[in-house]
């Protein structure tokens, strides 16, 4: 189980709920993957007549509710749409993005960190989609935000973990921080591969929304989350250069 802001959560899957070809889809994803925090759109939810529906289809979903601020390009923009979420959704909780690439979708560092500080001393529980970047994670952690979602790869991609070497050394950092692997994960077996490295939970939507059977994709994430976690926690072992036998050569017959 794993706790963010002083609230445990069963499941470390989070999926979202944009791009399902039908409700029925998405609620039987949610229902086969057992994810514990649904990610939704303040923008859909707005919506006149569409947004009732998603509404109450989310409601019934039955896990905890993270709204974003996804499509915000500023500061103040995500603000804006952060407050409106806590009134549409009655919860302090928020996915905070601050857009600043238009192709790459990469976070803008400086209008993230204004935003966090912003949220933060308005009682936000704010979780920052950012990138693997230390010194960033840094001042997001000055700002008031106790959990860090970096991203694997740029949203949509399913390149998977990018850039190891920086979401490692983000791990060794800052140990205590709850770290959440957001957005380019495109196979169960990448995202094992960030909850083997010590993450506790991962972000996803594409990759489930998009598939050919979007429950059984989401089931399979489920698992290899579970999977890896269970290799971090046993301790798994480090690859190494040399050849090491699993067989003692102690009592093993020699011939004369």
């Amino acid at each position: 189980m794993v706790s963010f802001y002083g609230t445990p959560v069963a499941s470390r899957l989070m999926l979202g709920t944009a791009q399902y070809p039908s409700p029925k889809v998405l609620s039987e994803a949610f229902r086969r993957s057992g994810a514990g925090i649904a990610t939704v759109s303040v923008r859909r939810e707005a919506a006149a007549g569409e947004g009732a529906d998603f509404w109450a289809l989310v409601r019934k979903l039955g896990v905890r509710l993270l709204p974003n601020t996804a499509g915000c390009h500023s500061a103040r923009e995500a603000v804006t749409t952060a407050r409106m979420a806590r009134e549409l959704f009655s919860t302090d909780w928020i996915k905070l993005e601050v857009i600043g690439h238009a192709d790459t979708l990469q976070p803008d560092p400086w209008g993230l960190v204004e935003a966090a500080a912003i949220l933060c001393a308005e009682g936000f529980k704010v979780f920052p989609y950012t990138t693997e970047d230390l010194v960033l994670a840094e001042r997001l952690l000055d700002a008031g935000c106790e959990v860090l979602m970096p991203w694997g790869a740029p949203i949509g991609t399913g390149l998977g973990l990018a850039n190891r070497y920086g979401l490692r050394a983000l791990r060794a950092q800052f140990p205590d921080v709850p770290l959440v692997v957001d957005a380019g994960l495109g196979r169960p077996s990448q995202a094992a591969e960030a909850m083997e490295m010590g993450y506790d939970a991962v972000l996803l939507n594409t990759a489930v929304a998009k598939a050919d059977d979007p429950a059984a994709m989401a089931e399979g994430f489920a698992r290899a989350v579970e999977a890896g976690r269970l290799g971090f926690e046993a301790g798994a072992m480090e690859p190494r250069d040399m050849a090491a036998p699993s067989t003692p050569l102690i009592g093993k017959a020699f011939l004369a």
